[in-house]
């Protein structure tokens, strides 16, 4: 989508619709809503006296001009409470409108910054918003279809800002939303790509292409580095497969890793998880190539931190494997030793994400990291939990954990903290190893008890853990603002946050 920065007078800006918004509880729009207003002869106020342009968040009322102005249409989007207004808000706005925009065919928008005026938003951030949210909700994952499609999608939008001193800042915060929304795309759509061509040769070479684009260090580990270096607990998962495992391991300012803080991002790379011999049940399976969403979404952050050249340095680490059946694979029951030392007994064959984490985990305290965040599709008990409106925390890091709350509340990527007691740990001790991989068939304390697998093979060093299992797809009948069906990359506008407000 071609996004362009313009100063002008937005009543004579040719485009197939123009947005303008409104505040709730406003009975006389001014600033640039108020002028298209007084071009319409009042429209707009009509409709806010008759009930029908309620200002509420996300509301749009679609008006015609009849030649009044040389755009035929306007859409005036809610931006909720002026006194609640902030970025989410502006986000949520500016994606119902695009939305809105999509759903009447225009193929070009002319809009204004939402909250860069009245709203009082710095530009920067106002550009940001707006531009991270038309990207994102403008998403459609790759497809392979023999008939083109031809649906009309919004090709162009021109924002529109009238005083000329705004505009470098426009530009800029244009530039970072761009960033950040592409970003979270290109995680979206290795997360989308059908496993048959998304394996882990494939998502490594993605990686490769890309690290290549934007300046990132990039090593590709094989099966016998990893097995030399005692990583049998991940390895223990890639037994099953055709495919070779590969760990991808990428780094922004490597050379200045010394003098700069030490931020390790540790993403699940399972492309595909049939459950082993533990199966899962048939229906849903298929969206089991989404299960490498933690590694896309590291993939897609280290991206982010190379084009911002955030002031880091920050390491990546995917471990990419396939669970599958055959006679090599894993079976309950199974011991194995990981890159610790420590050992782990195999429940459950299904719960193969922890166990791939367990040793790239172990990797990570390699880099002596000020802190070490993982994300991952863990646990269905998550989304029992939470729903779909909030991943799940697990920290015993105070300091750490308000870093991760503070970027959830900017982005509105929210997060929940969830307990760590120390009780857990009588849940997974086991027989006949240090920990085993999976309470079943008890049932009950799923989501803390996997944490607390985690935390046993982390070395000495701040973590955190984000159970993303419930947040990484959105299914077509809840969609939501920024996050159309399909894959959703959630994690990736929260830590790219994170850590640009690091050093702050």
């Amino acid at each position: 989508m071609q996004i362009d920065i313009k100063q002008g007078n937005i009543l004579e800006t040719e485009a197939d619709i123009l947005i303008v918004n409104l505040f709730e509880g406003v009975t006389q729009p001014g600033g640039a809503t108020g002028a298209v207003d007084k071009a319409l002869d009042g429209q707009i106020s009509q409709l806010i006296a008759l009930g029908d342009c309620s200002g509420k968040l996300g509301d749009t009322t679609l008006l015609y001009t009849l030649g009044k102005l040389p755009a035929p249409r306007v859409l005036v989007v809610g931006l909720g409470e002026a006194h609640e207004f902030d970025g989410k808000n502006a986000r949520i706005a500016a994606a119902k409108a695009i939305h809105a925009a999509k759903k009447a065919k225009a193929r070009t928008v002319a809009t204004i910054a939402h909250g860069a005026g009245i709203g009082g938003m710095n530009p920067i951030e106002a550009a940001q918003a707006l531009v991270e949210a038309t990207l994102l909700e403008s998403y459609e994952m790759p497809a392979e279809r023999s008939d083109e499609d031809k649906e009309p999608r919004v090709e162009k939008v021109t924002v529109v800002e009238f005083n000329g001193d705004h505009i470098p800042l426009l530009e800029t915060g244009a530039q970072i939303g761009r960033i950040i929304a592409e970003s979270a795309i290109f995680s979206r759509d290795l997360a989308a790509t059908p496993s048959n061509i998304a394996t882990p040769a494939y998502v490594a070479n993605q990686a490769a292409t890309m690290a290549e684009k934007v300046g990132l260090d990039i090593r590709i580990m094989e099966w016998g580095e990893m097995e030399a270096l005692g990583m049998n607990i991940l390895l223990a998962v890639a037994k099953g497969s055709d495919e070779p495992p590969k760990f991808v391991i990428l780094e922004h300012n490597k050379d200045r890793a010394e003098e700069l803080p030490t931020i390790v991002l540790v993403g699940k790379g399972v492309t595909f998880d049939t459950g082993g011999y533990s199966l899962k049940r048939s229906d849903g399976m298929w969206k089991m190539k989404y299960d490498m969403s933690g590694a896309a979404n590291v993939l897609g952050i280290l991206r982010a931190v190379a084009l911002l050249d955030l002031p880091l340095h920050v390491v990546g680490l995917t471990p990419l494997v396939e669970n599958m059946i055959n006679g090599h694979a894993q079976k309950p029951g199974d011991v194995y030793k990981g890159m610790t030392g420590k050992t782990m007994e195999v429940i459950s064959t299904d719960a193969e994400g922890r166990m791939i984490l367990a040793d790239a985990l172990a990797y990570a305290g390699r880099y002596n990291p000020d802190a070490v965040i993982d994300q991952a599709t863990l646990t269905g008990a998550i989304s029992i939990a939470l729903g779909q409106q909030a991943a799940g925390l697990f920290t015993e890091e105070d300091a750490l954990k308000a870093r991760l709350l503070a970027a959830a509340e900017a982005t509105g990527e929210r997060l929940w903290p969830m307990p760590m007691y120390d009780e857990y740990k009588d849940y997974i001790k086991s027989d006949f190893a240090d920990v085993k991989n999976s309470t079943a068939p008890e049932r009950g304390a799923g989501v803390s008890t996997s944490a607390k697998f985690l935390q046993h093979f982390i070395e000495d060093y701040p973590w955190a853990h984000l159970d993303i299992a419930n947040m990484s797809w959105t299914n077509k009948a809840h969609p939501r603002p920024m996050y159309p069906p399909g894959a959703a990359a959630f994690g990736v506008r929260l830590l790219v946050q994170m850590l640009r407000d690091w050093n702050g």
